[in-house]
């Protein structure tokens, strides 16, 4: 299975049953870091095999991919693209994708991560996973040119200022942000057993944060909160997080 494949597999991942997502973020003493975002497609993998038989007969996949070098390597295409679709493949330049998958163990994890000296140089860090799943298939190492893909309704913003940390997400189209969610009547079943964990480790012990149920590691550095993927995406408002450190 080639790279470009792989890429376009993401585009389906939200709508097939138990989509497990992490969201990662490494924080060091000077607000520099590294973000994560994980995407275990074990049981995925089984559904794929089952739908394809031709699965059985490929080879294991370890690989990476760094947008900054694929699009300087398509640069020539891109240009020729609109101004707005020319933005949506920059947000994407920070990046770099690895994807794990061996049919014989039943494994297809995807991994795109960034390292950043502020952490807002990476906001919107999701919505670039799903680019990235979009893009995919147009922009990889066997294409000639990117192809455009939806725009999000959503946009994530994260901040690191003194001791606080806030994830802010904003509705930047609110028809069409109810238009998805209509379209997510036909998939609640597969997807109400999908789940979204955020796993924040910071340089401090957290004195406090704005949601219930969040659990916390011995030293009190490292905050685990998993929602439901479905309630997420109905009510992303609800995913606004804001992390008080100690002094």
């Amino acid at each position: 299975m080639n790279f470009s494949r792989l890429l376009g597999i993401l585009v389906f991942s939200t709508l097939l049953p138990s989509c497990n997502f992490t969201e990662e973020i490494y924080f060091n003493e000077d607000g520099s870091g590294k973000l994560n975002i994980h995407f275990d497609g074990n049981e995925m993998m089984a559904m794929l095999a089952s739908m394809d038989s031709t699965l059985s007969t490929e080879k294991a996949i370890d690989s990476t991919l760094v947008f900054r070098d694929l699009l300087e390597e398509k640069k020539d295409s891109i240009a020729q693209l609109s101004p707005e679709e020319q933005a949506k493949l920059k947000k994407l330049e920070p990046f770099s994708i690895r994807m794990v998958v061996d049919h014989g163990k039943g494994t297809m994890n995807f991994d795109m991560y960034s390292e950043f000296k502020k952490v807002s140089e990476v906001n919107d860090a999701f919505n670039a996973f799903q680019e990235a799943g979009s893009l995919g298939p147009s922009i990889g190492p066997d294409s000639a040119s990117p192809m455009k893909s939806k725009t999000p309704t959503t946009q994530v913003n994260y901040a690191l200022k003194g001791n606080t940390f806030t994830r802010r997400i904003t509705i930047v189209d609110q028809t069409m942000f109810e238009q998805e969610l209509d379209s997510l009547q036909g998939a609640e079943m597969f997807l109400s057993g999908s789940t979204y964990t955020f796993k924040y480790h910071f340089p401090k012990r957290v004195k406090r944060v704005n949601v219930e149920g969040a659990t916390f590691s011995m030293d009190g550095k490292t905050m685990v909160y998993e929602v439901n993927f479905l309630d997420m995406m109905k009510n992303p408002k609800s995913m606004d997080l804001k992390v008080e450190l100690e002094n």
